[in-house]
């Protein structure tokens, strides 16, 4: 075990020195190929958590799990067969997982070093700039989802509600209540060329482009929002925006038929609520808060108010 580890001390070496990664690009430094047949899966994870705590990296351990497992071609450290975690990697293998940790220690995302990651049971492409979903957004779709099911309305032509997701990113809501709600259509926007593109992607290996409509569109534009007008009255808007809720509301509102689901920094539901009580013109309440598994107000539920809304959702 100590000779592994001083040996492998002895691969790791190279990091930091000049000519070393830079960014989030990983050097030409090759490994040392004699630690081939020496090293388990339990050892490199056990050495690049140590590194990983030296260095300041957040999440050290599950980082260097999700890493070695990536290679070893699992999705977790756990689900790995007893015999691969004590079985010595090979040359290849070492090398891979040394290249993948040095984007780590250089502070790249896991789902980017990755270049996937599991949302809602659905394996996404991630790729940067465009943002990762957070843990607490599958809360949101799960608040929709319960939401959808338990309402006795009727929505949209097809039987199922079409749905206006504003920020898509990945794809991870949209792709996420379609997958769920058989029956339902989705217009994904978003301003960022990139997002549309990873979203049109993750659509197309999932095999949903049929039931989604995905729109390059700024919202902050003036007139942005009549750009959606062929589409329809939208049954649900839902969006994790990058941005603060703020007076976009008012081109929104007249184009919503029921809710709007919003995921939010815990510090907005009190400012929104106050927003919207002093904008009565907007037929638009605040109907409920609901908390992230942390504990903190994190959802908000808005609703059409007045003999607008037609059937109406207990939230």
């Amino acid at each position: 075990m100590e000779l592994g580890n001083r040996m492998l001390r002895a691969l790791l070496s190279g990091l930091g020195r000049k000519g070393g990664t830079r960014g989030w690009a990983f050097s030409s430094w090759q490994p040392y190929l004699p630690l081939a047949g020496l090293l388990s899966a339990t050892e490199v994870v056990s050495h690049w958590t140590a590194v990983f705590e030296k260095r300041g990296i957040p999440e050290a351990q599950a980082s260097s799990e999700y890493i070695v497992a990536h290679v070893l071609g699992a999705k977790t450290f756990q689900s790995l067969r007893p015999v691969l975690r004590t079985q010595p990697l090979s040359p290849w293998q070492l090398q891979h997982v040394q290249k993948l940790s040095s984007c780590r220690l250089q502070r790249m995302p896991v789902q980017y070093i990755l270049g996937e990651w599991d949302f809602q049971g659905l394996s996404l492409k991630m790729a940067p700039p465009v943002f990762i979903p957070r843990p607490e957004t599958e809360e949101l779709v799960e608040w929709v989802l319960k939401e959808v099911t338990q309402s006795s309305c009727p929505m949209g032509a097809q039987g199922g509600p079409l749905i206006l997701e504003v920020g898509c990113g990945s794809g991870a809501i949209s792709l996420s209540l379609l997958s769920q709600l058989p029956q339902s259509r989705v217009i994904a926007v978003d301003k960022g060329e990139a997002a549309i593109c990873l979203t049109q992607e993750n659509a197309q290996r999932l095999q949903l482009l049929d039931r989604i409509q995905i729109v390059p569109l700024d919202v902050t534009l003036e007139g942005s929002w009549s750009h959606l007008l062929p589409w329809g009255p939208m049954d649900l808007v839902v969006s994790n925006p990058p941005y603060i809720f703020h007076q976009d509301m008012e081109q929104l509102a007249p184009e919503i038929r029921r809710s709007i689901f919003l995921e939010v920094d815990p510090r907005h539901p009190e400012l929104v609520g106050s927003w919207l009580q002093s904008r009565p013109d907007l037929s638009l309440d605040l109907v409920a808060v609901r908390k992230d598994f942390c504990g903190r107000p994190r959802f908000l539920h808005i609703r059409r108010s007045g003999p607008q809304c037609g059937c109406l959702m207990e939230a």
